[in-house]
């Protein structure tokens, strides 16, 4: 049997319904004789006559109306899932799922997905917090956060947020008891906390003053596997942490921390929103990269600034 085209299967409904080729040509803004040569393939390929056809009427046969019976629910709910992705690439709904590592979903991606879904009720969010690099795609994700330097070239990348810049920070009482470095070399003798990546690699510590840049291994009896728990300990005395400024911010603002070697902090790339190259954005997706492109930072950090303070 030679393959049967789908829409042949549309097209005799379409027959049926109307009660003959003229009426459904007409429906279907096509010729009679195209219908005609539409059913005769179709009845050809399936080795049985699916219309009886006189020069008045025309009607099913027993075959065309068992068919009939079962085609006309499948064709109803094509019509619907097609009608539901249409809604999907013109309203914004549905599921949106975004993979980022856990700083950027802490203070970029959850402010800003809180006030997209205020905006569009009718959308849901999933945010999964991972630091190792995947395949989105592959994973079943729309979109992923991560530094411009990790991006697959297939992928469109647009700034999530201001540049970042990292902070070193300690309590008072640790400072008082351990005294406080001047040079990133001062750190040596002191208790650093710690960090592993997810891929088991020890976070270094960068530095730069100008055109001098320093890279440290920090050295301390504390080891963590998290940003949170790394600001966790430096607020308990712990040690020194070198964590996201902002992390860090709330804490030094109400006295909690102390920042240390301020002019040795270096400005990093921002993070990036990025998605497939190949695949046609839904309207969620739209909105939301409309969304993420008209963001006020700046107002969002504000605010964050003014609630941390006491």
């Amino acid at each position: 049997m030679n393959p049967v085209r789908l829409d042949s299967f549309d097209v005799f409904v379409s027959i049926v319904r109307c009660g003959g080729f003229r009426a459904a040509a007409l429906e279907r803004g096509v010729s009679s004789s195209a219908l005609s040569q539409t059913m005769n393939a179709l009845e050809e390929t399936l080795g049985i006559r699916l219309l009886n056809r006189t020069t008045r009427s025309v009607s099913p046969t027993e075959a065309g109306k068992r068919l009939l019976e079962r085609l006309a629910p499948a064709l109803s709910d094509i019509r619907l899932a097609i009608a539901e992705v249409d809604e999907l690439r013109d309203t914004p709904s549905g599921t949106l799922r975004i993979n980022a590592p856990a700083p950027a979903v802490d203070h970029f991606l959850c402010p800003l997905a809180f006030d997209f879904m205020d905006a569009y009720r009718e959308v849901n969010i999933e945010i999964f917090s991972d630091a190792a690099v995947i395949d989105i795609v592959e994973q079943g994700f729309d979109a992923g956060v991560r530094f411009g330097k990790q991006l697959a070239q297939d992928m469109i990348a647009l700034p999530l947020g201001p540049a970042l810049r990292y902070a070193i920070v300690a309590s008072p009482d640790y400072i008082e008891k351990h005294g406080e470095p001047q040079v990133p070399h001062d750190l040596v003798g002191h208790d650093c906390i710690k960090r592993r990546f997810p891929g088991g690699t020890l976070v270094t510590w960068r530095f730069a003053d100008g055109e001098d840049e320093i890279e440290v291994t920090p050295t301390g009896r504390l080891m963590v596997s998290s940003a949170h728990n790394e600001l966790q300990a430096a607020l308990a005395g712990r040690g020194i942490a070198h964590v996201f400024d902002d992390y860090a911010k709330p804490h030094i603002l109400n006295g909690r921390l102390v920042e240390l070697l301020p002019d040795w902090s270096p400005t990093l790339p921002h993070w990036f929103l990025y998605y497939p190259s190949r695949r046609l954005p839904s309207a969620t997706m739209r909105a939301f990269l409309d969304f993420v492109r008209s963001y006020d930072w700046q107002a969002r950090a504000a605010d964050r600034q003014l609630r941390a303070l006491p």
